[in-house]
């Protein structure tokens, strides 16, 4: 457990244990983390996107929520990277969902916690539930607050905000980041003229967020849509939405609760959701004790979300018969090579050959094109070429084999792909928001056994 110091706040007239700060390191930059409590679960809490860990504690009703947290469960609280005291980025190339979900496996890991409840609250949602989706072996429970799987509306999608609509409101709250807190009006109205609070939620927000990453953000969360991830969540789950949010809509999490299987849906009165310590959070810190309090039994389950990609190589038939059969078993061999040294090198996991091509499977998206690239790139340097087909869904273990509806769609994508080219599904462009790919549209397809048409992009 950390080494505490005590503060004693004459201010406020608390006495606070304040958690020591730490930084874990991964491969794209450190993460600043705390860990308190002693609870008999481990419990990873996941807010907004505008946080800073260590000036949470100068907030008395943020202390109050925390601690309550710490009543029951080994707290362990982070700022992602691009926010607080973790490392910057870019605001021209924020981190991808899977790039920001794998924060949450870092600093897991650095803590020692190997399965832990997830409690996702606003845009922290989204991490929670990607996360839980594709390593379900590490989440005892899931619990999502006031938080939303899409933005936008659309055709299939009516519960989402129009699109003019979020372009006022996203004016509107860059226009007053760090300065004024009338933001508070539309998610924090129980706090709106509370003058103390204001001071310190704008301070809070200079502190935690820059406005070119706020608008990054934004951005971010208008392109950002994980209805398709949501029904592949096979964990324990709660959904707790206020009924009056006006940002936050109540419809979000309705949507979100009827695409868990076997979710519990709470549905609370007011209308805080921004930050997540004001108005009256008991009642949601009750709900959430008595979900992962009662939800540690071993989750057994053979399904997870994975990217998942196949490569093969073009014309083979013919390729083959230039070639010769000595040589293009060299080939042949020298592209297995290519292939596993790169998944293995980005991360992913080498399954089987295909013939003259290959399966593999990624913890997310932007991983997955990365290595569809260097691959190839490096094997068109043997004279031959090769295309590769990209989708992101639930996969089933077998083995050591994987089975499902996420392979057998992958399979039919790359039957689209260019000589050449990279296909993806449309789930993998709205996964990989934020990333540096550049997509083309390919068209929309019918693809054999599986239902509805499906829009194809081939990566720039």
């Amino acid at each position: 457990m950390a080494v505490i110091r005590v503060i004693i706040r004459l201010r406020t007239g608390l006495a606070t244990l304040l958690p020591e700060t730490k930084y874990a390191s991964s491969k794209d930059g450190a993460i600043g983390y705390q860990v308190f409590g002693d609870g008999p679960i481990d419990l990873v809490f996941i807010t907004g996107w505008q946080t800073n860990i260590d000036l949470m504690w100068d907030e008395p009703s943020a202390v109050r929520y925390l601690d309550r947290l710490a009543s029951f469960a080994r707290v362990i609280i982070f700022d992602k990277r691009g926010t607080g005291i973790s490392d910057p980025v870019s605001p021209a190339n924020p981190p991808t969902i899977d790039r920001w979900m794998e924060d949450i496996t870092t600093v897991m890991d650095a803590v020692g916690s190997e399965r832990a409840a997830l409690v996702g609250d606003t845009e922290g949602g989204w991490m929670a539930m990607a996360f839980a989706a594709t390593y379900p072996d590490r989440v005892l429970s899931l619990v999502l607050v006031n938080t939303m799987a899409r933005a936008l509306r659309g055709p299939d999608y009516p519960e989402g905000i129009p699109d003019e609509m979020q372009k006022a409101i996203t004016e509107f709250y860059l226009a007053q980041h760090g300065t004024t807190g009338d933001g508070l009006e539309f998610t924090a109205p129980s706090v709106v003229d509370d003058l103390r609070f204001r001071k310190w939620w704008v301070k809070y927000q200079r502190s935690s967020m820059s406005p070119g990453m706020l608008a990054a953000g934004f951005k971010w969360q208008a392109r950002t849509d994980l209805t398709s991830i949501v029904p592949t969540i096979a964990v324990p789950s709660l959904v707790i939405h206020r009924k009056d949010a006006r940002y936050h809509r109540v419809a979000f999490g309705k949507w979100i609760a009827d695409h868990i299987e076997g979710s519990e849906w709470v549905e609370l009165e007011g209308g805080d959701t921004l930050p997540f310590h004001v108005g009256p959070f008991a009642e949601v810190l009750d709900h959430i004790e008595r979900f992962v309090s009662g939800k540690t039994a071993e989750v057994k389950t053979d399904r997870r979300l994975a990217t998942v990609m196949f490569t093969d190589i073009v014309n083979s038939t013919r390729r083959a018969s230039e070639f010769g059969d000595e040589r293009w078993l060299d080939l042949l061999t020298e592209t297995n090579r290519i292939s596993t040294h790169q998944v293995e090198r980005f991360g992913g996991q080498f399954i089987h050959t295909t013939g003259d091509g290959q399966l593999a499977i990624f913890d997310g998206p932007a991983t997955a094109v990365s290595t569809a690239r260097e691959v190839l790139a490096e094997v068109g340097t043997l004279g031959i070429e090769m295309r590769a087909g990209i989708h992101t869904g639930e996969i089933t273990l077998a083995g050591d084999d994987i089975a499902g509806i996420g392979v057998h769609i992958a399979s039919r994508v790359i039957d689209h792909a260019p000589d050449g080219a990279i296909a993806v599904s449309s789930t993998v462009k709205d996964l990989t928001v934020g990333s540096n790919i550049l997509y083309d549209p390919l068209g929309t397809f019918s693809l054999k056994g599986v239902p509805a048409e499906w829009t194809l992009y081939v990566v720039g």
